[in-house]
């Protein structure tokens, strides 16, 4: 007999995972899916990139380590499209869509347009070793690209024969050294021709190709470790950024300083996402958690246990909050059941306090005991002496 699909509400936040299952959660219902097979899924089909495949954001691009690239319906509730990324080497850094059109790059270089006949229609070389590639969502011909030891790259999928804008490398250090190059992610703002990126020796840049020079315009350093992920707030003007060491913060893109950080991290953060109309941003990474925190008053709303290790996430942006705040939020989630995922930190506090402390009393009591019969055995001895000693003196007189 053949076996129907129950109709589900996949989720708010979209989140692919190293073991290569692209996880739904809904964050409303208090409830996670595994929107794919869990027995069809292996290391080798790890996703390493997500984007939309429309504006009514109702089909999800998932970018694999085998070069396969699927569409999964939140329609259909199933993947709908397949198709293989073949040239250059490494795995996916970048997806993207224009006109309909899949843009891919892998970690050798290698950008390439398709059509619905999956030919090439475009193809860039974008050089070695790239980490990462975004595209302009306000003007979606635009891409920029960027590596180890390969500088940011702006191009013009309109006119790709030569990036229209190459940063230049900053001025060598105190000691007169050359300052490595290592762009791991970078947004565009919005309303301008500025473009901030984020770097593995914790620097962020913003650079701006209107200007005269190819440096950044504004550099900044965050912690000591490597800057793995950045969103951009709804306003443009701040950026949420998170690091190799589980460190998140806001900054400021105008002043070049940090606002404040979040806190409950334990593993190195892999994607952040901010929302594109609430002050909520979408965190993720090694340590199996998605986070979702308000921006502004940097409480933790929701607390998400996810069973693997996380890549990258989606989020939508329809998604209306129940207007809960922070604490409110946490004191919800206490009553949740535990098989659906969520917890918060409130739940390990209740744990711990209404656990009691075994033989703490009786151990007390025990050494008081004990105490006090040293003490009377001592005070016997010195009594006893004391005794002896007069006894022996009046023997001597007599």
């Amino acid at each position: 007999m053949a076996r129907h699909k129950m109709a589900i509400h996949v989720g708010n936040v979209f989140v692919g995972s190293e073991t290569g299952l692209l996880k739904g959660v809904d964050l409303e219902k208090k409830a996670c899916h595994n929107l794919n097979n869990i027995q069809d899924v292996n290391r080798t089909q790890e996703i390493c990139a997500l984007c939309w495949g429309n504006r009514e954001e109702t089909e999800v691009c998932v970018g694999l380590r085998n070069r396969l690239v699927k569409t999964y319906s939140t329609e259909k509730n199933e993947f709908i499209e397949c198709m293989e990324c073949a040239g250059g080497s490494g795995n996916i850094t970048g997806l993207a869509k224009y006109n309909n059109h899949f843009i891919t790059c892998v970690q050798s270089g290698l950008v390439q347009v398709w059509n619905d006949q999956e030919d090439k229609k475009i193809e860039i070389n974008a050089g070695e070793n790239i980490c990462c590639m975004r595209q302009n969502p306000q003007q979606p011909f635009l891409i920029a690209t960027g590596g180890k030891e390969n500088p940011l790259k702006i191009w013009d999928l309109q006119n790709p024969t030569e990036p229209m804008f190459k940063a230049k490398n900053v001025k060598n250090d105190w000691l007169n050294l050359r300052v490595p190059v290592w762009v791991l992610d970078m947004q565009f703002l919005p309303d301008s021709k500025k473009i901030a990126t984020c770097t593995g020796h914790h620097q962020v840049r913003v650079y701006d190709p209107s200007a005269s020079q190819r440096r950044p315009v504004l550099e900044m350093e965050f912690d000591e470790y490597p800057i793995t992920a950045m969103s951009l707030t709804s306003s443009g003007n701040q950026a949420v950024i998170g690091n190799t060491h589980g460190n998140m913060a806001l900054i400021d893109l105008r002043k070049g300083a940090m606002v404040h950080c979040y806190k409950g991290f334990a593993g190195a953060i892999k994607s952040i996402q901010c929302h594109p109309t609430q002050p909520l941003v979408a965190s993720c990474g090694l340590d199996r958690f998605l986070r979702i925190h308000n921006i502004d008053t940097k409480a933790l709303v929701h607390k998400i246990y996810l069973k693997s290790r996380l890549n990258c996430l989606l989020f939508r942006s329809e998604w209306q909050s129940d207007g809960l705040s922070g604490k409110d939020r946490n004191k919800d989630n206490t009553s949740e059941n535990v098989e659906s995922g969520f917890h918060s930190d409130t739940d390990e506090d209740e744990v711990w306090e209404g656990m009691e402390v075994v033989g703490s009393k009786q151990s007390k009591s025990n050494t008081g005991n004990e105490d006090s019969e040293k003490g009377r055995k001592r005070k016997t001895t010195k009594s006893d002496e004391k005794h002896n000693s007069s006894l022996k003196k009046k023997q001597k007189q007599v």
